[in-house]
């Protein structure tokens, strides 16, 4: 069976583990195994920059294990995906492995950060360009993953149909 690594914000909610329990399932009806960063359990003795490094060797493990990687690329504490996840996206890629991707929002960037026209630039508030090249994510995150608009059932389907 071929596996998928769930990667996202999903491993900060309050209900974090039955999260990644609906997620596997959800990867189990599609013919996968999830593979979910939470299933490693952190060791009790582990606190600080030991625990930190402890679960980035475990994710690192699960994704080079994986044979897909999934990734959430919701906004996350403000108008960008999980920088995480970003990392585990940008890290599967470089593995040379499939990446799926799925964000509830079909709009183009500009219209998702409240741009403005200056001059020649498309600008947020704080003066930042904003990518104007009608993807609804990153450029970096858009190239590297297959980024299907809905939720990861809608994902999930489209991987299992591919």
């Amino acid at each position: 069976m071929r596996s998928i690594y769930l990667a996202g914000f999903d491993v900060f909610r309050a209900d974090a583990m039955a999260q990644g329990e609906r997620l596997k399932a959800l990867c189990l009806a599609h013919g996968f195994e999830g593979l979910y960063p939470l299933d490693n359990a952190l060791p009790p003795d582990l606190t600080g920059r030991a625990a930190a490094q402890w679960i980035y060797e475990q994710n690192i493990g699960l994704i080079g294990r994986a044979d897909f990687i999934m990734a959430n690329l919701n906004v996350f504490r403000g108008l960008e995906p999980d920088s995480g996840t970003a990392f585990e996206v940008g890290y599967g890629a470089a593995l040379g492995k499939p990446v799926w991707a799925y964000t509830d929002d079909a709009r183009p960037l500009v219209a998702q950060a409240g741009v403005t026209r200056a001059a020649s630039r498309v600008v947020d508030a704080p003066g930042y360009t904003v990518e104007d090249l009608g993807l609804n994510v990153n450029l970096m995150l858009a190239c590297a993953a297959r980024v299907v608009v809905g939720d990861a059932q809608t994902c999930l389907r489209e991987i299992a149909a591919a």
